[in-house]
Parts: structure tokens; sequence; C-alpha cells
């Protein structure tokens, strides 16, 4: 063997020897560093409707590669907020399986066991001027109207919780309520009732009308009998002929407008056709004298 072939065969094996270092090495060193965060993941499994409390949720790590955008990571901004899907343990948490703080989305899991929820609309005035806001107790009120003989009001349902008003079901910690804003005329009050409650108030939004008086959320006194009220408890005199303090006759309707705030409806007008013109004809017979009428 001449020394040109030994030459080129000891290089090669230098160069084989040394590729076979480099990969050796390139696989053997410490693995690059994964940016890790922390993110909200369920506690346990967990199923659709939950309000999350502490012990449902829990931080865990995670790579952030690897995480959706949506993952919360803020604990308390999930708290108190309903689960729109089961989640399993370990689960990271995402805005599209959490409900919206306010959202509607999220009524259904406020709802108690054996509750139901039912709305009646409100106006300004029947909403205690917008005072009313989800959370607030408040009692229902009833008023048939008709004829004076047949008004009453009385108060249906006692100590209920509002959930919502209109498409609103939290109120903001902190938020102040101005009754001078801009509101609505008419919205609906959602309701948390017991299914009796809620027959009850179906039949009466179809009877007459309904109005919400605020109470004081520490206040759960029930009273055992509602007694209704009627036109005598108005003290305006017991008798519909009889007339008022200031001389106004209580089957005047504008009189009763003004006591309910209700506006008064015009009075339909018959047209009476005109008298047709009749001719009197004067008839003289010798002595005799008649009159004739013709249409």
């Amino acid at each position: 063997m001449d020394r040109k072939r030994l030459l080129m065969i000891f290089g090669g094996a230098w160069v084989s020897a040394a590729l076979l270092t480099w990969f050796l090495w390139a696989n053997t060193k410490a693995p690059k560093t994964e940016k890790m965060t922390s993110v909200v993941a369920a506690a346990r499994d967990l199923p659709a409707g939950t309000r999350l409390k502490k012990a449902d949720v829990r931080l865990v790590s995670a790579v952030a590669k690897d995480l959706p955008k949506t993952a919360i990571a803020d604990l308390n901004s999930v708290l108190e907020r309903p689960l729109l899907f089961p989640v399993t343990a370990n689960e990271p948490l995402t805005s599209a399986k959490v409900a919206s703080v306010g959202g509607p989305e999220g009524l259904p899991a406020m709802i108690e066991p054996g509750k139901r929820a039912i709305s009646v609309q409100v106006t300004d005035a029947s909403g205690v001027g917008g005072l009313v806001q989800p959370r607030s107790h408040v009692d229902v009120l009833f008023t048939r109207t008709g004829s004076m003989a047949e008004a009453v009001t009385t108060t249906i349902i006692e100590d209920v919780v509002v959930m919502s008003i209109g498409r609103n079901i939290e109120v903001q910690s902190g938020a102040t309520v101005d009754p001078r804003a801009t509101r609505p005329q008419n919205q609906a009050a959602t309701l948390l009732v017991t299914p009796e409650q809620a027959r009850k108030l179906e039949l009466a939004k179809n009877q007459g009308k309904i109005s919400l008086a605020l109470r004081n959320p520490l206040d759960h006194a029930v009273a055992e009998k509602n007694t209704p009220t009627t036109a005598e408890d108005l003290n305006v005199g017991p008798y519909l002929g009889q007339r008022g303090r200031r001389g106004r006759n209580l089957r005047d309707d504008r009189y009763w407008a003004d006591l309910t705030g209700d506006e008064v409806k015009p009075k339909k007008v018959e047209k009476k056709e005109p008298p047709k013109p009749r001719f009197v004809v004067d008839v003289y017979r010798g002595d005799k004298h008649v009159q004739e009428i013709f249409q």
C-alpha cells in the first residue's frame, strides 16, 4: 500500500470521527428552556353551569406556546362566574368557557334549584325610577284597573330577588346608580321566584298592572296577610257620587288619573244626524182649523 493511499484512508477516518463527535455533542447538550406562564385551571372536574368558587380553580404553570390565546391568567376574575361548558381537572380556563361579567349567557346558572326566572315589563315609574338593579330585593304589587268599584291594589309577592334588568345581570363593584341618567322607557325585570309565584305573576301580568317596590336587602319580613287597597282607602269618600275635598266629582276620569298617574282616554263622541226638516200646513175647513205636519 503506497503512502498516498494510506493518507487518504487516515484522513477519511479522521473526518468521520469529527462528524461523529459533533453529532453526539449536538444531541447530548442541554435542551432550550421553554417560556412558562401561569394560567387558571380547574381544580377538579366541573359540570357546565357551575358558579366558580376559590375551591374550584387554581393556578398552574404551562408552556406559553401551547396555551390558547384566550387562556385566563387572573384567578380572581373568574370567581362567581358560571361555566358555559364542562371542564376536566387541570384544564386551563378560557374566556369562551366562562360566562362574561354581566353577560346574559350566565343567567341560567344563577337560577337556584327549585326556582324559576320570570320577567315583567317595568317602566321608569313602576321600576322605582330606575333604582331597581340586579340583586335588588323587591315586592311585587298588582293593580286591577277598571271602574272605581273594581279598582284594587295588593301585594302578591314579597322579598324576591331581581336577577337582571334588561340584559344586565351584574352591577359592577363600586358603581353608582344615577337616577338622572337616560334609561329606556320600558325594560324587562327578571325575578327569581318559586313555580307557584311564577304562575301567580303570569296571571297578574295579563289582568292588570305590575309594579315593583324596592326593599332593604336585609329585611326579609313577610306579612302573614296582605289586605288589598281599594278606592275607599284613598280617603276620598265612600260613595262614587260624593265630591272630593276640592269639589271634584269622583266619577270624573281626570280625578282618578291624577291619583293613579294613568292617562285619560278620550271618550268616543257619537255623531248625531241633524233633525230632518218638517213642514206645517194650516188647513181651514169652515170654522175649523187644523195643522198638518209633513216630514
